[in-house]
C-alpha cells in the first residue's frame, strides 16, 4: 500500500457507504466443529472463505490473528489470503493482533503489521501497557503507509479493570491512553487515524469526546452489549463508534447466506450510530 488517503478518511467513507459495523473472523475450534470443518489449516481457510464470502459489503473487518497463529506458519499463509481475499471484496482489514512492546522489537512489529508484509492490514489493534511513548515505532510506520492503530484503553474483561480505572492524579489510566491517542490525532491533518478500544459493557468509559479519531467497541451481542445503548457511549460523536461483533454473527453459519443476513440484521442494529 502506498500513501494516500489516511486510515482515518478512508474508514469514514467505508462507514458512510456501508454503516458501521465491525464483524470479526474468529475460527475459534469448536466453531470450526460446529461448522463440520476440521480443526486444522484446511478447516481455517474454508472457514475464512466462508466469512469473506458474507462479509464483502461490510465496511471492516477483523481478523483475531490469535486463531490463525495457533497452526503455525500454515495459519499465517491462512491469515495472509484472508487479509488480500477481503482487500479484493473492498473490505478495510482491521488486524486483531493486540502487539505491543519497546524499541527494536516494537519496530519489528510496526513492520510486520503496518508496513509492506504481506500481513500488513488496514489497521492493527496495540497493547499501551508498556507505556504508550512505546508504540511510537507502530505509529510512525502506520502512519507513513496510511494505516491505522487502535490502542487498548478499557477493555470489558474483569482482571482489566484494576489498572485501567486506576488513577494516577484525577485521571484514571485508561482516560491518559485516551488523551495520548487524542494528541496523536491532533497533529494529523484529516480525520484521525488513533483510534482507541472500548468495551462495549464499560460501566464507566472514559471521556471519548476529544479524541478525533475512531472507537472500536467489542462486546456487542453474546458479550452482553446492546446496540441500542451504545449511541454517545463516553461522550463520543456520531459516526465515531465502530462496533465489533463475532459470536452473535459467526453462530449463524455455515452458510454464507445465513451469515450474511445475520451480519445485515446486526448492522441494521447500529445503524443509527453512523
Amino acid at each position: 500500500m502506498t500513501a494516500g488517503a489516511g486510515f482515518g478518511s478512508r474508514l469514514a467513507d467505508a462507514v458512510a457507504r456501508r454503516g458501521p459495523l465491525c464483524c470479526g473472523i474468529d475460527p475459534h475450534p469448536e466453531l470450526l466443529r460446529a461448522w463440520n470443518l476440521s480443526v486444522d489449516a484446511d478447516g481455517l481457510r474454508r472457514f475464512s472463505d466462508i466469512c469473506v464470502s458474507a462479509f464483502g459489503g461490510l465496511a471492516i473487518v477483523k481478523p483475531q490473528v490469535a486463531f490463525f497463529e495457533a497452526y503455525g506458519s500454515a495459519g499465517y499463509t491462512v491469515l495472509e489470503h484472508t487479509i488480500a481475499a477481503l482487500r479484493d471484496a473492498g473490505v478495510l482489514v482491521l488486524a486483531d493482533a493486540k502487539r505491543g512492546d519497546i524499541g527494536s522489537t516494537m519496530a519489528a512489529y510496526a513492520a510486520a503489521w503496518a508496513g509492506d508484509s504481506p500481513l500488513a492490514a488496514d489497521a492493527v489493534t496495540a497493547s499501551p501497557y508498556l507505556g504508550f511513548g512505546s508504540l511510537q515505532p507502530l505509529l510512525d510506520t502506520a502512519a507513513a503507509h496510511g494505516r491505522g492503530v487502535f490502542v487498548l484503553a478499557a477493555t470489558s474483561n474483569p482482571e482489566g479493570a484494576q489498572l485501567q480505572r486506576a488513577r494516577l492524579g484525577e485521571d484514571t489510566v485508561a482516560q491518559m491512553i485516551v488523551d495520548s491517542a487524542a494528541a496523536v490525532n491532533r497533529a494529523a491533518p484529516e480525520p484521525g487515524s488513533v483510534g482507541v478500544v472500548v468495551g462495549a459493557t464499560v460501566v464507566e468509559p472514559p471521556d471519548l469526546s476529544a479524541l478525533g479519531g475512531p472507537v472500536l467497541v467489542p462486546g456487542v451481542g453474546a458479550q452482553g452489549g446492546r446496540p441500542e445503548a451504545l449511541a454517545g457511549l463516553g461522550g463520543a460523536g456520531r459516526g465515531q463508534l465502530l462496533p465489533a461483533v463475532s459470536r452473535a454473527v459467526l453462530q449463524a453459519g455455515p452458510e454464507p447466506s445465513a451469515l450474511r443476513t445475520a451480519a445485515e440484521r446486526m448492522r441494521d442494529a447500529v445503524a443509527h450510530l453512523a
